[in-house]
């Protein structure tokens, strides 16, 4: 099962890769490309911050150096939890190779170029959720499944007791 697993996370690394390459090709850094006027266009923006550009506009010299650290610390706990649960697949393990997947898609531009491309822009009007990647969008539905698991999980135990 853990090949499962693996094949997961190296699709989302491949697809990440492919979407940002593309995105640098076609787009000149900070303009875009309206797909769906009014709400959704693609960009081309370097975000030196974490996911969402949180702590973008951080001066601190260690800030990449953190974000490194931070990213190969997740990196060995997810890869820990896999590895415990490599023969198994569910939706936890599922949301793991998700969150491996996108935790090196963006630790992979982060070492090469200290940031990570951005591309995703949703908006409506002034209101704009932060630019992302298909690295971000793996973490954030990993996250979100992992999330579902553990709430069911509460709630039968609730129930059973």
């Amino acid at each position: 099962m853990l090949k499962r697993h693996l094949l997961i996370a190296f699709s989302i690394v491949v697809l990440d890769r492919l979407t940002k390459w593309a995105i640098v090709k076609t787009i000149v850094l900070e303009d875009a490309v309206s797909i769906i006027p009014g709400f959704f266009r693609l960009t081309h923006l370097e975000n030196t911050g974490a996911a969402f550009s949180l702590f973008a506009d951080s001066t601190s010299p260690f800030k990449t150096a953190l974000l490194v650290t931070f990213s190969l610390a997740a990196l060995a706990v997810v890869a820990f939890l896999l590895w415990r649960s490599r023969n198994e697949f569910n939706i936890t393990t599922l949301s793991l190779s998700l969150i491996l997947g996108g935790a090196v898609g963006n630790l992979w531009d982060r070492l090469a170029d200290g940031m990570v491309t951005d591309f995703l822009d949703f908006y409506l009007g002034m209101h704009h959720w932060p630019p992302f990647n298909i690295a971000d969008s793996a973490i954030v539905v990993g996250a979100l499944l992992l999330l579902s698991r553990m709430l069911r999980n509460e709630t039968t135990t609730a129930k059973a007791h």
